[in-house]
């Protein structure tokens, strides 16, 4: 077998134990989400206690009303990324089983659906608070990337959304499928641990630059600014990630062994980089437009 590294002996469950004859699990995806807000939600209480980084010397909103934001943001990410995986992903399978949409226990969560979740529930908001919109979105979205880079921790550890096989000294022999169903490989394939490149981009890199921009280049005073960044530079790491991403198992077939959502001649799209053309495009729209109309 080619050089490459074994997957570390992590459970995905940290702790389980048994209440009258039931069954209860923490689990480390679990943890990230609570972490992730947890920290979203510190780090918006930090950045709307200081007045100076908001255009006019005026934060969107009181610190004390974070909390009541972070309920409408969890419905958000809930109902669509849910809906979002039905929708996007598997829209023929849910059809014919509607029942099966309830069972989130199950798995199945799309980022971009819970983007868009986050989108009508911060608007919702903005709008039942008088908060300015773009200011608001600016706040969500600097405190994104850190549940962004937890997330997909918990992805690594869960041995899912593993990537593509690869010869690369640093490959992953993930337990399961994962290691058996390779084309053209005898034994034990390595894969990408395309887990850990997005949480380094997405988490890590994008994070650290839309900090650097909030409070060293003042940001928060060219409304959209941050939003725009997130929304473009997560596009941009998802993008170029769905290079050495497995594709979705519905979408690969002899046909189309690439798992190519949209694709002609051999040549196309996969459905993590369709649904981020949108994001790229209006990243850099509200970059632009925040860079012409602030002085």
């Amino acid at each position: 077998m080619r050089a490459s590294l074994p997957f570390p002996d992590i459970s995905p469950e940290i702790l389980s134990f048994t209440i009258g004859g039931m069954e209860f699990a923490l689990r480390w995806y679990a943890l990230a989400y609570i972490v992730g807000i947890v920290i979203a939600w510190r780090m918006a209480v930090a950045a709307l206690r200081r007045p100076v980084l908001w255009p006019t010397d005026l934060a969107p909103m009181r610190p004390a009303q974070v909390e009541d934001l972070l309920t409408w943001i969890i419905l958000g990410v809930i109902l669509g990324g849910r809906l979002g995986f039905v929708l996007f992903y598997q829209p023929g399978y849910y059809l014919q089983n509607p029942v099966d949409i309830l069972k989130v226990w199950q798995g199945g969560m799309s980022f971009h659906g819970g983007l868009i979740g986050v989108v009508v529930a911060g608007w919702l908001f903005a709008l039942s608070r008088g908060a300015p919109l773009l200011s608001l979105a600016d706040l969500i979205a600097h405190t994104a990337p850190p549940g962004l880079l937890l997330g997909r921790l918990a992805n690594f550890i869960n041995a899912e959304l593993w990537g593509r096989p690869t010869d690369l000294p640093w490959g992953v022999v993930f337990p399961g499928d994962a290691a058996q169903h390779c084309p053209g490989i005898v034994g034990l394939c390595a894969r990408h641990p395309s887990q850990l490149y997005e949480a380094a981009l997405e988490g890590l890199i994008l994070g650290a630059v839309i900090l650097w921009l909030v409070y060293r280049r003042g940001a928060f005073k060219a409304p959209g600014l941050i939003t725009g960044t997130f929304l473009s530079g997560y596009g941009l790491a998802r993008f170029a990630i769905e290079f050495v991403r497995q594709p979705d198992a519905q979408f690969v077939t002899p046909d189309n062994p690439l798992g190519l959502a949209w694709h002609v001649g051999g040549y196309g799209l996969t459905m993590g980089q369709l649904l981020s053309l949108p994001m790229i495009l209006l990243g850099l729209w509200l970059i632009a437009r925040a860079r012409r109309t602030t002085p």
